[in-house]
């Protein structure tokens, strides 16, 4: 989807075919073949001047202010530098490739900002206050109020059940795909549905400090400092293009007004200085290099919004994943039956299956669905009654005894005494994170069934891998501790953190970076978002994840492979690999060269060698990284 979305950018567009028009032309040119005069010059000016002039505009106007920390000066030297060698294809790739870059980083902050917009546009922003008849701005509405919320509606604020009772779909806060039942003195929060039942909300916290408000502000706050951070090329350039500057012109004025020297001799040592120092290659081998490897990504189903996100995952110690929809499917499947007295597991599903046809809960469902695989026809019922948060009744036309509960433990324990196999049973269930479900029909335990969100297959190898590459893996989830360490424990997660909400999640992810420095976060709920954004590098599982998570990821796995995550480890320590030959390659080739200029000993070919072959060399070794297989050796 997001993939579509840049290509429909007519300005990214552009920049792709432009891109595909000059590299089979750079690629001439390596051969000495290029095309007529009349034709070159006008073309490469022109598209250095449709996609370059705001670059070469912002450079010019940082060396007037002295701004020598603005990369635009930097690569407006580049480029210059290029154009008075006669390279117009390296002038034009520079250009090009720089503009792709701010194209992708400004496309990515953009719907970061609109997708977090667009949550908050889609939370109620009026409540109906008990006893008025025209709902409030619940900017007016304060601590203490009594709100109604009505069925199919959403919560509108924070806070306490005083009256009512409901099921309610918390997924947008907790991420957890299981509706919650809620009581009286229940919490609820702002932005999740209540599915059923009339409820009265006392309000705890205003709009600006709800549980929703919080996962806003987190995730533009995290997203800020993260635009803020410093890139380690403008910190060189700050120093490198001044110094260069100096002694060139230290290399004109010595000799001639100090020794006596011929002002021409000097004055083209001079300027093969500039050329030399030109960092056409240094400029370049850092975006080529993240261009290969995100292209590379790409084909993979893999969106990367940036280049230091793609660097960050080198760099990645631990990373924290959250559970539901992550590391497990986030559907409730049916996972045991255990019959009692008797009964076939077949006669047993039928029968549940029946009543449960009724309901529209994802674990009746998830019944529904096992019974309709091993069973032929499910059983009638009549009378059925749901008893909310305990339950359902009613009578079975198929069995003997007609009159069934089918629900948990404590509901069936008010009608029946219950044996010790039965209680064992379902306490196993829990200690395993599975919901247990009892059925008895009016005289006997029918049997017990277990339901469990299904772990993902890949989700056992994906940690084995990260452990072989030195990661340690923490889960960070909603769920109860119960369920998270079954989990943990199946896939081989070193920690685990549970029963948390959106902010606590923050706060022990500022722990584990605490600890491990550099940490990815791996989920897909609205309320991985701040977690998403606080970490080093957020990982959103693109397709299943809600359109916020993708949006405050730094990297969406768009065909949602979590297998994708080790092969994006490799590939960032890869492109590190690549960046730091390639910039130590250039910074000593060109130190090589400056020493020959300052000794008078260098001349233009020799400017072009370095510039020019030493861009060659950049270019050949980051264009490897398009076809890296990122398999183990």
């Amino acid at each position: 989807m997001l993939i579509s979305e840049i290509l429909k950018e007519t300005k990214f567009k552009r920049l792709v075919l432009t891109l595909l028009l000059v590299v089979p032309l750079e690629i001439l040119s390596l051969f000495s073949i290029h095309l007529p005069t009349f034709i070159e010059y006008p073309l490469f000016v022109g598209i250095i001047f449709f996609f370059g002039r705001e670059v070469i505009i912002g450079g010019l106007q940082g060396l007037i202010r002295l701004k020598f920390s603005n990369i635009n000066l930097l690569i407006t030297i580049a480029t210059f530098g290029a154009l008075y060698l006669g390279e117009l294809e390296e002038a034009v790739i520079i250009i090009i490739l720089f503009a792709v870059s701010e194209a992708l980083e400004e496309f990515g902050i953009t719907r970061s900002q609109n997708a977090l917009e667009e949550l908050v546009q889609k939370t109620p922003k009026l409540a109906l206050i008990k006893g008025q008849t025209e709902k409030t701005p619940i900017e007016q509405i304060t601590i203490g109020d009594i709100v109604v919320v009505k069925p199919g509606d959403y919560i509108p604020l924070d806070g306490v059940v005083v009256e009512g009772e409901s099921l309610v779909d918390e997924s947008s806060i907790t991420g957890e795909p299981l509706p919650k039942n809620k009581y009286k003195d229940e919490l609820v929060f702002a932005g999740t549905l209540n599915s059923q039942g009339y409820l009265e909300i006392k309000v705890t916290k205003t709009s600006k400090d709800s549980t929703l408000a919080k996962i806003v502000d987190l995730t533009f706050a995290s997203a800020e400092r993260k635009s803020q951070a410093a890139k380690f090329i403008e910190k060189f350039a700050a120093y490198y293009t001044p110094a260069v500057l100096l002694v060139a012109l230290l290399l004109v004025t010595i000799p001639v007004f100090a020794l006596g020297q011929p002002f021409d001799k000097w004055l083209i040592q001079a300027l093969t200085l500039l050329l030399i120092a030109c960092p056409c290659a240094l400029v370049i081998s850092t975006p080529i290099t993240i261009f290969s490897a995100i292209g590379n990504a790409t084909k993979r189903g893999i969106l990367i919004k940036g280049g230091q996100y793609l660097e960050e995952m080198g760099r990645i110690k631990a990373i924290a994943f959250d559970k539901t929809r992550t590391l497990t499917k986030g559907e409730p499947v049916v996972s045991d039956v255990i019959p009692f007295n008797g009964f076939s597991k077949e006669e047993l599903l039928a029968c549940v299956a029946g009543a449960e046809a009724f309901s529209e809960h994802p674990v009746a469902k998830s019944i529904v669905d096992s019974a309709n695989q091993v069973a032929e026809d499910n059983h009638a019922y009549t009378n059925f009654k749901a008893i909310m948060g305990k339950g359902i009744s009613g009578d079975c036309l198929v069995c003997i005894d007609k009159h069934h509960c089918i629900g948990t433990l404590r509901f069936v324990m008010e009608e029946h005494k219950v044996d010790q196999r039965v209680v064992d049973t379902v306490e196993q269930f829990e200690k395993e994170g599975k919901t247990a479900i009892v059925i008895s029909d009016a005289k006997k335990i029918k049997g017990v069934i277990g339901i469990m969100d299904e772990v993902r297959p890949e989700s056992a190898d994906v940690i084995t891998q990260l452990h072989t590459l030195g990661i340690k893996a923490a889960m960070l989830t909603g769920d109860n501790p119960s369920a998270a360490e079954y989990i943990a424990k199946q896939v081989g997660i070193d920690e685990v953190h549970a029963k948390l909400l959106p902010d606590e999640k923050v706060t022990e992810l500022s722990k584990l970076v605490k600890k491990y420095q550099n940490v990815a976060m791996v989920g897909d709920g609205v309320n991985d978002a701040p977690s998403l954004a606080t970490s080093s590098v957020g990982i959103a599982m693109g397709a299943i994840g809600s359109e916020v998570a993708v949006e405050s990821a730094d990297i969406a796995l768009m065909n949602n492979n979590l297998k994708l995550i080790p092969f994006l480890v490799r590939l960032g320590r890869a492109s590190v690999q690549t960046i730091r030959i390639n910039t130590a390659s250039a910074i000593g080739v060109k130190i090589l060269f400056l020493v020959l200029a300052l000794s008078g000993r260098s001349s233009l070919a020799l400017a072009i060698f370095a510039d020019v072959g030493m861009t060659m060399i950049v270019v050949a070794n980051s264009l490897r990284l398009f076809s890296f297989s990122g398999k183990s050796r």
